[in-house]
């Protein structure tokens, strides 16, 4: 109304009623913009757990997604509690990658590998040897009900070694993500606690596609969820459900972090895996399933104990119509990928 009675009034010099037409030009679009925002329909069929959290049914986005999120890494390298956030080509991770690169450092990369998840394996591996932290000591701690996926060996370069551990099936990929992190704390604490001085768990579907280099290293590492980067706090996924041990209240949290890939020094990782596990045993006892599963506990974890070095989706991306673009894609989710296609595209990149 009072823009109706300001576009109406009492005529006056021309230029006064013209600069009145401009302001109620831009007042109007203003309005029409608000109230007619357009929305984007997507064709994906999402099976991940964050479907509902996402606004998703059948098929389709409900949230307003048209607008494509871009960042740029100058305005956002560090945390509001002063923790580096990590883009691979700031001059701060060029910086550390050049302190780093001259220490002898030894990294543990831990990927469990059962089922039908054996066909990403050597694509993984072979991915990691050109990308993952090259010139440094690694070991890859391959957990897997079927060694015979790793025949014949693959070709790793200099000071790279490859260790295959037992693990038995886990049947469906809901139960497979309650029982990793357990997996994992057993494997920390008996095996290979005191073989190297950082660990880093990962999901085995997926792709290096750029250098990831020592600037990821840090006590405590946790990766930004590329879908979630730059959005309202109230619109994280983080666990509702009060009796669950991943709940988290409203005004907690900073940020939503992937599942995909974390890590840190070995003490740290003990900690983590450790205090997870409990909870997700805790949740398994009392019949209550965290919607994001795994992802819910990780993030309840990082809520109580903030990341020494958070990770920009660039460390976790893939293509979806809710992911930020990056300056550069270092580490891509194949799985999450597949999630994000149509039926047809799924069919046709065999997911």
């Amino acid at each position: 109304m009072a823009l109706f009675l300001f576009c109406k009034s009492p005529a006056g010099p021309v230029r006064r009623n013209r600069i009145q037409l401009i302001l109620c030009c831009f007042l109007l679009s203003l309005i029409i913009y608000f109230f007619n925002g357009s929305k984007a329909a997507v064709s994906s069929k999402s099976v991940h757990p964050l479907a509902e959290v996402l606004g998703m049914k059948d098929g389709r986005i409900l949230k307003d997604t048209s607008v494509i999120k871009t960042v740029d890494p100058r305005n956002s390298e560090r945390t509001s509690w002063g923790a580096p956030l990590v883009w691979g080509d700031s001059h701060n991770s060029v910086w550390r990658r050049a302190k780093l690169s001259e220490q002898g450092i030894s990294v543990g990369l831990l990927v469990l590998v059962v089922g039908t998840y054996a066909r990403f394996i050597r694509h993984f591996l072979t991915s990691a040897e050109t990308h993952f932290l090259p010139g440094q000591m690694v070991t890859y701690y391959i957990l897997t009900d079927n060694p015979r996926t790793l025949d014949p060996p693959l070709d790793l370069g200099p000071g790279r070694h490859m260790k295959v551990l037992p693990a038995a099936e886990l049947p469906g990929w809901d139960r497979l993500a309650y029982r990793r992190m357990v997996l994992f704390t057993e494997t920390i604490f008996e095996l290979i606690g005191k073989e190297v001085d950082y660990i880093f768990c990962t999901d085995v579907d997926q792709e290096f596609v750029g250098p990831v280099g020592e600037e990821i290293l840090g006590d405590l590492v946790a990766t930004l969820h590329p879908e979630f980067f730059n959005v309202q706090r109230n619109q994280f996924p983080y666990e509702d459900q009060e009796d669950s041990s991943a709940c988290v209240e409203e005004d907690e949290g900073d940020y939503y972090y992937t599942s995909e890939f974390y890590g840190g020094v070995v003490s740290q990782m003990r900690r983590l895996a450790r205090d997870c596990s409990m909870l997700i045993l805790q949740d398994e006892a009392n019949k209550v399933t965290a919607r994001a599963l795994e992802e819910s506990y990780l993030n309840r974890y990082l809520i109580d104990h903030r990341p020494t070095c958070v990770l920009s989706p660039e460390y976790s991306w893939w293509d979806s119509p809710l992911t930020v673009r990056v300056p550069k894609k270092r580490l891509v989710s194949l799985g999450r990928q597949c999630e994000a296609y149509d039926m047809e595209k799924r069919q046709q990149q065999n997911c």
